[in-house]
């Protein structure tokens, strides 16, 4: 009769069956499985275009961003002259890419604010009127709405001889829009100081009535003395002075206006179809946003005799913030990033100055892609930090 002896597991096997069944363990060594096989890709993908670039004797690096660009830009907000270099021809790009997308985020977020509200309205016709809006707007192509600004309005417009005009400052015609240029004098510096110095006690005043309104019950006119403050301390500042500012103005000669400051009809149809289209989608941000507020609070509000602007200045909008700031980053995102398709119309951002015009002449690509990529991303996680950290101040704190 046989007798079988049962074999004891080996310790050493068993103690790394241990180990790997180690969840902890297992999440550390998928993590580092993961970051070895991105290395490895990205080692690869270097090493292999590194290898195609020499074998075409193309050149690799940065050293060509002290090169002088050979070529003039229609417009650009920072001064500019053919024969700078790819570096400032990058920093022009930039600026002028932040301009539009700057002006079309705050003009953004201020139409979508009032079409959403009038979505909400109990007046039939000032409700249908923002639906249809919303609903054409946002389900028509962002390139279509440039080009029919563009080329169905701007490009119509009457010659400078025929121009549009407002007050004998603001002439619109088709080579754009023409408006005063200030030319600050010596001082004016203070009146900036002053500036800044209302806008921080505009916020502070702001910040004390808040507190006051919840500990006291009382309300204070803060909006009001906000602006009286905001305006009124430059204003004594700059007349103290000796008000050292002065205006260059726009003045007809010849076949076109000499003076002032001009904005190119590109930028208009851009900033117009920016602002446009993607307020109707922060429109409907907003509408949700009001509508995840409970009614009760509304009722509450009346009970406690506020009236209907103050109950949607005090308790509906900031309720309604928790849930509009979300979409509201990814709304501001994609307009700076859509700002791009400027260059179907010819206005030079930073794609057609440095991606098209630039990388057509250096012949360095790779460079020239990963510098714009890096802008888009750099804005992009900006606005986006910067809008979660508010979100995170608003957001219902449990205790």
């Amino acid at each position: 009769m046989a007798v079988f002896e049962k074999t004891a597991p080996r310790r050493g096997s068993h103690s790394v069956l241990e180990w790997l069944n180690d969840e902890r363990v297992r999440s550390v060594l998928y993590q580092v499985l993961v970051a070895v096989a991105v290395v490895a890709v990205a080692r690869y993908l270097f090493t292999n275009t590194s290898e195609n670039l020499q074998a075409r004797g193309m050149s690799v690096g940065f050293d060509f961003l002290s090169s002088e660009a050979g070529f003039s830009i229609a417009w650009t907000v920072l001064p500019y002259k053919a024969g700078d270099s790819y570096f400032h021809v990058y920093l022009v790009g930039i600026v002028n890419t932040l301009v539009v997308s700057f002006a079309a985020i705050l003009f953004t977020t201020f139409l979508g604010f009032i079409v959403g509200i009038m979505r909400l309205s109990r007046n039939w016709l000032i409700s249908k009127i923002a639906s249809a809006y919303v609903e054409i707007l946002r389900n028509t192509p962002l390139l279509l709405q440039i080009l029919f600004w563009f080329l169905a309005v701007f490009s119509l417009l009457p010659r400078p001889k025929s121009s549009f005009g407002l007050f004998d400052m603001f002439f619109l015609n088709n080579r754009g829009l023409y408006i005063p240029a200030p030319v600050p004098g010596p001082g004016f510096e203070i009146t900036m100081i002053a500036v800044l110095v209302a806008i921080v006690a505009t916020y502070a005043l702001a910040v004390w009535a808040k507190k006051r309104l919840y500990a006291t019950g009382q309300p204070f006119p803060s909006f009001w003395a906000g602006l009286g403050v905001l305006f009124g301390l430059p204003l004594v500042v700059f007349v103290a002075t000796g008000a050292p500012l002065s205006f260059d103005f726009a003045q007809l000669k010849g076949f076109n206006f000499v003076g002032g400051a001009s904005v190119p009809p590109a930028f208009c149809a851009v900033l117009l179809a920016l602002v446009i289209y993607h307020s109707a989608y922060m429109a409907e941000a907003v509408r949700a946003g009001i509508m995840s507020v409970s009614h009760g609070q509304t009722e509450a509000s009346y009970s406690l005799g506020l009236r209907p602007g103050m109950t949607l200045r005090l308790v509906i909008i900031p309720q309604a913030m928790r849930a509009v700031v979300p979409p509201m980053i990814s709304n501001w995102m994609n307009v700076v990033k859509n700002s791009s398709l400027a260059i179907a119309i010819g206005y030079p951002d930073l794609v057609a100055v440095y991606m098209q015009t630039s990388l057509n002449q250096s012949g360095h690509a790779i460079e020239i892609v990963a510098m714009v990529m890096l802008f888009y991303m750099s804005v992009s996680l900006s606005i986006s930090a910067a809008l979660n950290y508010y979100n995170k101040i608003v957001q219902l704190k449990e205790r």
